[in-house]
């Protein structure tokens, strides 16, 4: 299913989350099973599957990284179970620095500095990534799909290190 054409917004990375949570509200209206609670069972089914498609549609497009899967998956390119790692040398540098970096918090003389600068250094990294991937998802090159995707691919890395981090830094305090 496509999510874009079920919201009626036009397929793009970069989302207006207001007009997304207004229309996800208009569906939901639409479409809730309370409102086939005297119609057939075949119609309250079909309400049911239908909220169900409106709940992750909007899961689904509310999120920049699943909302790049599904863009990608659009034009072909499925990442939801695959196993592709990222052959970046710098990043797989860069990626060893953040999780020594993590391993070393609590021995730091000041974690909340060696916390803050993970922090920082996260949100440079996924800034930057994020713009690189609202330039090339909506492509429809092959080759520049597939950088798209190890773009994603980085992106829900970057997401497991925040987590990381954060299990880190309440582990502190």
């Amino acid at each position: 299913m496509n999510y874009f054409e079920l919201f009626s917004l036009s397929p793009s990375f970069e989302l207006d989350t207001a007009v997304l949570s207004e229309r996800y509200r208009e569906l939901q209206r639409a479409v809730h099973p309370d409102k086939f609670a005297n119609a057939s069972e075949q119609d309250k089914r079909l309400a049911v599957q239908h909220t169900a498609q409106v709940n992750d549609g909007y899961n689904t497009l509310k999120h920049p990284i699943s909302r790049a899967e599904h863009m990608l998956s659009l034009k072909g390119i499925d990442l939801s179970h695959e196993s592709t790692t990222v052959k970046d040398t710098m990043f797989l540098m860069q990626q060893m620095e953040w999780r020594e970096a993590l391993e070393e918090i609590a021995d730091s003389d000041d974690p909340d500095e060696a916390i803050e600068h993970l922090h920082q250094s996260f949100g440079e990294y996924r800034s930057d990534i994020t713009a690189q991937l609202a330039q090339k998802i909506g492509s429809d090159q092959a080759s520049v799909l597939e950088q798209a995707a190890d773009l994603v691919r980085k992106l829900k890395f970057m997401d497991k290190l925040q987590a990381e981090l954060e299990r880190a830094e309440d582990a502190l305090f």
